[in-house]
């Protein structure tokens, strides 16, 4: 089976400024860089669909639907926080890349594809239940753990995030369902300065300090999540895939290298198969050094391939 690779040119119409390092450059770079590989013809190449309403519904309550929807300007941009700006195309791209993130959940569960990738944007960790912040409008973790979890006979999802900010939204989201275990590594002190230590029994946050190595990073992260998630047994696995701790990435402080994405995505790839029967869903989230994004996400979906 391929690895489906999920993208849409409507997600490189989302435009929060020309300075602004969430920029539809992130996906034609990526795009172009796999256009030079043998990536290219490997995967399957699937445009996706808008997110239902009703399927946002099962995240998010129709009152914050409502207000992106008043605050979405017909001309220019609205800041809805001082870096997350609406754009009169921002919240198809939103649905598109929130439509990809549940339906590469169907095409996995459905066992057509053996894993995928939305190469989609804007990210969506950030999101809480009802506020946007940090980039982020919908929350895509949260969303397709949610509709493998209902439309489906499972009843364990892991989410697995390694932004180096962490996803405070999906946590806000999913903490106490016992239904999903949260893993989460991220640099701390940072942005979003929540979520950390006030957490429920269901997440399990690794904070990292600032200029945390390789070997250091890859110790703390499987002393942290091997146990849990190889006792959660989990039958899908939900990557939050941001490759902003890469040690070249504006963003971050850390000190990774393109290789850690390549380690840590062959661990979820193992853990997956070991338990859920290779069924695996990742999604972007962040990257903003362009040479560093592409290679590690080039690292990912070789991995993603060779499964």
């Amino acid at each position: 089976m391929t690895t489906a690779f999920y993208s849409h040119d409507d997600c490189m119409k989302h435009d929060m400024g020309p300075d602004h390092p969430e920029s539809p450059e992130r996906i034609s770079r990526i795009l172009a860089r796999l256009a030079d590989t043998r990536l290219a013809q490997e995967l399957q190449w699937i445009r996706p669909d808008e997110i239902t309403r009703e399927q946002l519904l099962t995240v998010h309550p129709e009152s914050y639907l409502r207000q992106l929807e008043e605050l979405q300007p017909t001309h220019g941009r609205v800041f809805t926080d001082e870096e997350t700006a609406m754009t009169p195309t921002t919240l198809r791209a939103a649905r598109l890349a929130a439509g990809a993130c549940v339906q590469a959940v169907d095409r996995v569960m459905t066992g057509a594809s053996r894993n995928a990738f939305a190469c989609v944007r804007p990210p969506g960790h950030h999101a809480e239940r009802a506020r946007s912040m940090g980039f982020c409008f919908y929350n895509n973790p949260a969303l397709a753990a949610l509709h493998a979890l209902t439309n489906y006979d499972i009843d364990r999802v892991a989410i697995i995030d390694f932004d180096v900010h962490q996803g405070n939204g999906t946590v806000d989201i999913v903490g106490g369902d016992q239904r999903m275990l949260m893993c989460s590594s991220f640099q701390h002190p940072f942005f979003p300065h929540s979520h950390v230590y006030r957490q429920a029994g269901n997440i399990i946050n690794v904070p990292i300090e600032a200029g945390c190595g390789s070997e250091d990073y890859r110790k703390q992260v499987m002393d942290a999540w091997q146990e849990p998630l190889r006792a959660f047994r989990p039958q899908l696995v939900v990557v939050s895939a941001g490759f902003d701790g890469h040690r070249l990435d504006p963003m971050g402080e850390l000190n990774l290298e393109t290789d850690d994405f390549r380690w840590i995505t062959q661990w979820l790839v193992d853990l997956a198969a070991e338990y859920a029967g290779g069924r695996l869903v990742s999604m972007l989230e962040g990257g903003y050094h362009m040479e560093a994004l592409c290679d590690s996400v080039i690292a990912h979906l070789e991995v993603l391939t060779a499964a």
